[in-house]
């Protein structure tokens, strides 16, 4: 039996990658971060233990780069959504929208990433923090920013503090105030994005997380 090619073992891997990101998605969504192992990790996407340690420093290097994963292709997937458009306010109210629907729809997930941002190791580089960060800064361009190095933070911080204010245990501020204060700032209609009231009551909550972690090749992606 001939060896695998160099090609075929880089794909592999890759996959495998890919399944461990989902499944820390969907594990820490369920149980919470302390709840689950690396072991559980490594069962759910059916690989062996040892394989973790291999991509990932530790559980919470794995879990951030987990987390950016889902918000990059949450971001991605709502930015390139029908109608395609290339209005910078238009593109920037979906921004706002997918990262607001995560912490709507992902409490439990979203929370725990956001405690792990205020430990020590603070972001993990990695590249699904890379492409988050790149889809921010291209929206907050086509916005019209004239200091896309200033003004692309600035969002960043004002979505996290929205998100941190809808999970806070006992008095969250509801999502729809918190879009309204973030349109108001950017100056974006109301019925630009996702409008909240278009979403139903369960929003995306029963969603399908598997093709955000597709294991095909993605031009553009990690």
């Amino acid at each position: 039996m001939s060896p695998r090619s160099a090609s075929v073992n880089e794909e592999l891997r890759r996959r495998s990658r890919e399944r461990l990101l989902q499944a820390a998605v969907e594990l820490v969504g369920e149980h919470g971060f302390e709840a689950t192992t690396l072991g559980d990790i490594a069962d759910r996407a059916g690989s062996a233990r040892g394989l973790v340690s291999y991509y990932f420093p530790g559980k919470r290097q794995l879990v951030q780069s987990a987390v950016h994963r889902l918000m990059h292709r949450t971001l991605e997937e709502a930015l390139e959504r029908e109608p395609r458009t290339e209005d910078g306010r238009e593109r920037l109210a979906r921004a706002i929208d997918a990262i607001l629907g995560l912490a709507r729809d992902r409490p439990v997930l979203m929370r725990q990433h956001m405690a792990g941002l205020l430990q020590a190791e603070g972001f993990v580089q990695c590249p699904e923090q890379r492409r988050l960060a790149e889809l921010l800064g291209d929206t907050v361009a086509r916005y019209g920013a004239q200091n896309v190095s200033a003004d692309y933070p600035m969002l960043r911080a004002l979505l996290m503090g929205a998100v941190y204010a809808a999970l806070v245990p006992g008095v969250p501020m509801p999502v729809p105030v918190l879009r309204a204060e973030l349109f108001q700032r950017y100056g974006l209609d109301w019925e630009m994005g996702v409008p909240p009231e278009s979403l139903g009551e369960t929003g995306g909550a029963q969603e399908d997380l598997s093709r955000f972690f597709a294991t095909e090749e993605r031009p553009g992606t990690p």
